[in-house]
């Protein structure tokens, strides 16, 4: 038996690094940078493992010092799918690379699909059917949401149908049934839609507030497999913590565990790493792992672009990444020269720019192993260069 090889990637969501050359052709600007933008607004930011490991030497970024000695490989990814959200970016770091971008509804659902839905729901109905910050939408809208019981569905920028209601109403699972039915009807009407998301809140405090760790996201499954496929296939153990199962349709994972905030996933990518992550409890039904010399753990980290990005609260923005880091000090010292630590990000979603949406943003990306010769990696086309990085760690 020879020695466990690991990669442990770890996606910050949402920490971009400054707009693509074709931000316009998603209507950003080309001002939007979001680690940049964080840390300016903060008046420099304290993260010394991330600085350690090169952060600061990929670009300026006002309290991240450049590095003479950096312990890690450093470099700047720029996605070669065409879009700017988290299934398209996740997928291209495992190595699929969405040509077609997801289609988008700037005036709401089609009429169509929306009777078929309350149709095959029994919902009787539904609220809103716009574009809108969730937010907002359901502060607007919860009074009318508890006279009628009519679930509120959405959408943004991004390909997303998203259904919010109070489960104090209507139960979770209610809400999880309906959202199977969206994403069903979405595939059969091949309406090339990304993601359903489950949006459940309560009223907490008299203010609607939703419950993170009971978000669900119902994503079309990947047309091709991925690295984690691979991995899969081979009998040895992918782990998707946070919202990872989720994103690739559980497609190439072996176990799971939802997180409802980013202390806790990355407390239990710790307990992963370490080995005292319970994995027999989240493993799925039928796995039988034969390969115990490879592994991927898989983490999203999803505060950062939910609830900072999105509600253009740049000051929490940064607290939440300095979080990351002091978590960092503890991962690092349990990666050896047998793992490869990985921290990168999936988009952007700058608070500091109009608007509430991502951000077509390039992304850092950072590699770390006990041993590592440390380097610049300057600009790479495309984040399925981790795939291949990957592939390369495990395989070869």
């Amino acid at each position: 038996m020879g020695r466990k090889k690991r990669a442990i990637i770890v996606v910050i969501d949402s920490m971009g690094i400054g707009a693509m050359p074709d931000h316009a052709d998603f209507g950003d600007v080309a001002e939007c940078n979001t680690l940049k933008n964080v840390c300016a607004f903060n008046k420099g930011l304290d993260l010394p493992v991330m600085e350690a490991m090169g952060l600061g030497n990929i670009q300026e970024f006002e309290g991240i010092e450049k590095t003479s000695t950096p312990i890690a490989q450093y470099g700047t990814l720029r996605e070669k799918s065409k879009g700017k959200d988290t299934t398209t970016g996740h997928w291209e770091i495992a190595g699929l690379v969405s040509e077609k971008p997801f289609a988008t509804f700037p005036d709401g659902f089609p009429k169509e699909l929306i009777d078929k839905f309350i149709d095959k729901t029994g919902c009787g109905g539904v609220l809103a059917n716009i574009p809108a910050s969730g937010t907002a939408i359901i502060e607007q809208l919860n009074d009318e949401h508890h006279k009628t019981k009519y679930p509120i569905v959405y959408t943004s920028a991004d390909s997303v149908f998203q259904i919010a209601l109070d489960t104090d109403m209507i139960p979770l699972e209610t809400l999880y049934e309906w959202c199977q039915v969206a994403r069903k009807l979405l595939d059969e009407g091949n309406y090339n839609v990304a993601r359903v998301i489950a949006r459940p809140y309560k009223i907490i405090d008299g203010k609607p507030t939703r419950i993170s760790k009971d978000r669900r996201d119902y994503s079309m499954a990947p047309p091709k497999d991925t690295i984690l496929d691979k991995v899969k296939n081979a009998g040895a153990k992918v782990i998707g913590i946070g919202k990872i199962e989720d994103i690739f349709s559980k497609a190439g994972i072996t176990h799971a565990i939802h997180t409802g905030s980013n202390k806790e996933g990355l407390e239990l990518t710790i307990k992963a790493i370490d080995g005292t992550l319970d994995l027999e409890s989240i493993k799925y039904d039928g796995i039988n792992i034969v390969d115990e010399e490879k592994e991927i753990i898989f983490t999203n980290l999803v505060d950062t672009d939910m609830l900072f990005g999105h509600r253009n609260d740049a000051k929490g923005y940064g607290a939440a990444i300095e979080e990351i880091d002091e978590y960092l000090d503890k991962i690092l010292p349990l990666i050896s020269e047998d793992d490869l630590l990985i921290i990168t990000a999936d988009h952007g979603c700058d608070p500091t720019v109009e608007g509430t949406d991502h951000t077509r943003e390039q992304v850092p990306v950072l590699y770390y192993s006990k041993g590592i010769e440390p380097k610049d990696l300057g600009i790479d086309i495309g984040f399925d260069s981790i795939a291949k990085r990957v592939d390369e760690w495990l395989f070869k």
